[in-house]
């Protein structure tokens, strides 16, 4: 069953980048890795950068195709699962990457329509 539609996917986007650079710093990400607390805040950057500029309804610039965000997400969605792996993190920031990883693909893949022709 699909029912993540663009203008549901836009509205989260924002949330979803904003917490993206937040989120390490309230749950005290890094104690494994530096790079657990880095990572997410880059990523929540240009994630913020990347909706700024999507072609959907609450993009400011909308220069960058919908189908192109949604093969962003996804990839953000595995390095986020492999990240633990590659980086050694452990605990908190290993769970972290792990939860915020699945949930990006279960996101992406409850797209409504085709993701690559969205």
């Amino acid at each position: 069953m699909k029912f993540v539609t663009k203008r549901i996917h836009a509205f989260l986007d924002y949330p979803v980048a904003i917490s993206l650079m937040a989120l390490p710093f309230l749950l005290g990400l890094g104690s494994s890795n530096p790079l657990a607390l880095q990572l997410s805040v880059a990523t929540g950057i240009a994630a913020f950068i990347l909706t700024l500029l999507t072609n959907h309804h609450l993009g400011a610039l909308r220069v960058i195709p919908y189908k192109v965000h949604l093969i962003v997400d996804f990839l953000v969605g595995v390095v986020f699962v492999v990240a633990p792996f590659l980086l050694s993190f452990e605990g908190i920031d290993a769970y972290y990457y792990w939860i915020i990883g699945a949930t990006v693909l279960l996101v992406v893949n409850l797209h409504k329509g085709d993701p690559v022709t969205a």
